[in-house]
């Protein structure tokens, strides 16, 4: 399979880079990416929204795999999330899975994170004392550190942006699996039966597996190997 893996706010195709040896050794193909406004702390980001972050996915999409086959895994980690399923409801039929790594799709006018505030048009990197203490779980201070070094400006129109998808019904037919890490499969099921909205679209979903890697919000830099190893499983169904 050709797995494209879409990292969450802050991040680049480097976030990956201890989850792909996994999944090569799977035989599959992994092709991690950054997306625009996010490939250095120069970058201009100022154009940069929603649209232009879904519209590089597609690109990806396009780029990568057999036109005529439904051979191409869409991994969105948290705010990558909504944004891969933009991607897939404007590419259903080349997507043979979207995996959404402690994330789940957002439904068409709802924003990944409405209450982050842009300071001269981008957000920076929080401070650790503003995540949830589950966001943090097994983040050692150096891979703290680490992530911190490596963390890039989100642009500041992408957290408020609305979703926007592609009026086709088929995207609530791809298959779609939810990794769990700050949350059990109980509790998003429970989440979803309570009418929670912001998880009305996973409510929709046709074809939904839910399974678990108990960790903090980041599984790339806390069990790289086992996400790596999950992945592959999930793209091997």
């Amino acid at each position: 399979m050709e797995i494209i893996l879409v990292p969450g706010f802050w991040l680049g195709a480097d976030a990956w880079s201890e989850v792909t040896p996994a999944l090569e050794q799977a035989g599959h193909h992994p092709h991690p990416i950054t997306l625009p406004g996010l490939e250095s702390r120069d970058a201009n980001r100022s154009a940069i929204g929603v649209k232009e972050q879904v519209d590089a996915i597609v690109a990806e999409i396009d780029r990568v795999g057999d036109p005529s086959a439904h051979d191409v895994v869409l991994v969105g980690h948290s705010g990558g999330g909504p944004l891969s399923y933009a991607a897939t409801s404007l590419r259903p039929e080349r997507i043979a899975r979207t995996v959404y790594v402690d994330s789940w799709p957002l439904g068409p006018g709802q924003a990944i994170a409405p209450d982050m505030t842009p300071v001269d048009g981008e957000v920076e990197l929080l401070e650790w004392d503003e995540f949830d203490d589950a966001d943090l779980i097994d983040l050692t201070d150096e891979q703290r550190d680490e992530f911190r070094r490596r963390a890039v400006p989100e642009p500041g129109a992408v957290p408020g942006d609305a979703i926007e998808l592609a009026d086709d019904p088929r995207r609530l037919a791809v298959p779609a699996t939810i990794v769990s890490c700050e949350f059990t499969p109980a509790d998003l099921r429970s989440w979803v039966d309570g009418g929670s909205p912001v998880l009305a679209e996973v409510g929709r979903l046709e074809r939904l597996d839910i399974v678990e890697l108990p960790t903090g919000h980041w599984p790339m830099f806390t069990r790289p190997t086992e996400l790596g190893r999950l992945l592959a499983e999930i793209a091997d169904r």
